[in-house]
């Protein structure tokens, strides 16, 4: 059995009519913001601007996203739930840097998945998305967002392992790196284009954290191997895109190798 194996899944079972109809407003809003964002520049679009390219009202966009900066964020106060309900209980038995590795991995396949999901090529939203981060209104909210992000996982943490943050330093910690090697990873996969899959980088970079950063090892070949890649022929699939057959983001995927084992061989 793999440790993605032991994971529960991220998506729910079969949405209804509904639901679907509310996901498909959720991500045409945000592809129109994203747009909006990369032609003016995010000081220069208001809630108004976007609602009004979306076709829909300032009150539905607030039915979708609390303010504009979630659009970037692609905030969802559902998925977030998920993720820190998987922290807590999945792999029974393994460490909580494992259980990160593997819940966060999988979340970075669903990024790039919604990104997709947009339309066109994920990385090219990704790179839309790290251009705006240079606002400086918006590098505040970031920073306001990821320490959210970092508090949840922390509790998480401190819950997985029975220990109080405020008095046990390593959930938060630990958490603090997870947030800044998915951060550094989505940067990198947009910058390069996206030439290799983001969860592959992303599960390398985790590997390379268990390691204690080595400088050589299979983060640094995957980067290497980016450099040597051109971007893909016209109409070819994205790397991180959904492909026809391919298991969904949550499903039981087959670990390459196992986490305990890579780091016997590193050691």
């Amino acid at each position: 059995m793999t440790l993605a194996s032991e994971t529960s899944p991220l998506l729910a079972p079969q949405s209804s009519l509904r639901e679907r109809k509310k996901l498909a407003t959720r991500r045409g809003i945000r592809r129109v913001a994203l747009e909006l964002i990369a032609e003016r520049g995010f000081s220069h679009v208001t809630v108004e601007d976007i609602a009004a390219a979306a076709d829909v009202s300032p009150r539905t966009f607030f039915n979708y996203f609390p303010s504009k900066e979630a659009v970037l964020f692609g905030a969802d106060p559902g998925r977030a739930e998920q993720v820190r309900a998987r922290l807590v209980h999945d792999l029974p038995g393994h460490s909580a840097l494992e259980v990160l590795r593997v819940v966060l991995t999988d979340r970075a396949r669903s990024l790039a998945e919604e990104l997709a999901e947009l339309g066109g090529d994920p990385a090219r939203w990704a790179a839309q998305m790290k251009a705006a981060h240079a606002d400086p209104q918006l590098r505040a909210a970031q920073a306001s967002h990821m320490a959210w992000v970092e508090a949840s996982f922390a509790s998480a943490l401190a819950e997985r392992l029975g220990t109080d943050p405020d008095r046990d330093p390593y959930p938060m910690l630990l958490a603090s790196a997870a947030t800044a090697v998915l951060r550094a990873t989505m940067s990198f996969w947009a910058s390069a284009g996206g030439t290799v899959p983001l969860e592959q980088l992303a599960d390398a970079a985790f590997q390379a954290l268990a390691d204690g950063f080595p400088e050589n090892g299979a983060l640094r070949d995957l980067a290497s191997a980016t450099q040597r890649v051109g971007p893909p022929p016209a109409g070819a699939p994205q790397a991180g895109a959904p492909q026809a057959g391919a298991p969904q983001a949550g499903a039981p995927q087959a670990v390459p190798r196992n986490f305990e084992n890579r780091k016997d061989e590193n050691r």
